[in-house]
């Protein structure tokens, strides 16, 4: 064999290990980006699809927060305006994570068999942003 040949052949071995390297990385690390109903109709169109790992933005159903401090638990429901579904979570909640004022949260984990999402993290939107608060008593001039 041609010394050009098994060059060729050694350079498209390497590229093709490396091109496999970067595909299998890449489906291991990426996760899913869902709205609830996004989720509920890719379960419903997929069932193997529950027990994937992906995250889910939607906001806090008011009134849906139920606490169990001594577990760390929490449950409670999230919604897009058109479906809902409970989220489990054990862990510490950020300071934001309210149900008062229709908070924008993103769970991490996973769409169980039973459709409750089992997160292992949660993120809070900032309710709202930081407005100073007006002096009474503004400075005149003179």
């Amino acid at each position: 064999m041609k010394p050009s040949t098994k060059f060729a052949l050694g350079a498209a071995v390497i590229l093709g290990s490396v091109t496999l390297l970067i595909v299998e990385g890449v489906k291991q690390t990426g996760t899913y980006f869902l709205t609830p109903t996004q989720l509920v109709e890719r379960t419903q169109q997929d069932p193997s699809f529950h027990d994937v790992g992906l995250k889910v933005a939607a906001k806090v159903v008011k009134g849906s927060i139920h606490r169990d401090d001594a577990a760390s638990r929490v449950d409670f429901r999230i919604s897009d305006g058109t479906h809902e579904f409970p989220v489990t979570y054990v862990g510490i909640v950020p300071d934001t994570f309210t149900d008062e004022n229709d908070i924008d949260v993103v769970v991490e984990g996973k769409f169980d068999r039973n459709n409750v999402f089992q997160a292992t993290d949660v993120i809070a939107k900032c309710g709202s942003r930081y407005e100073a608060a007006w002096d009474e008593q503004a400075p005149t001039s003179t």
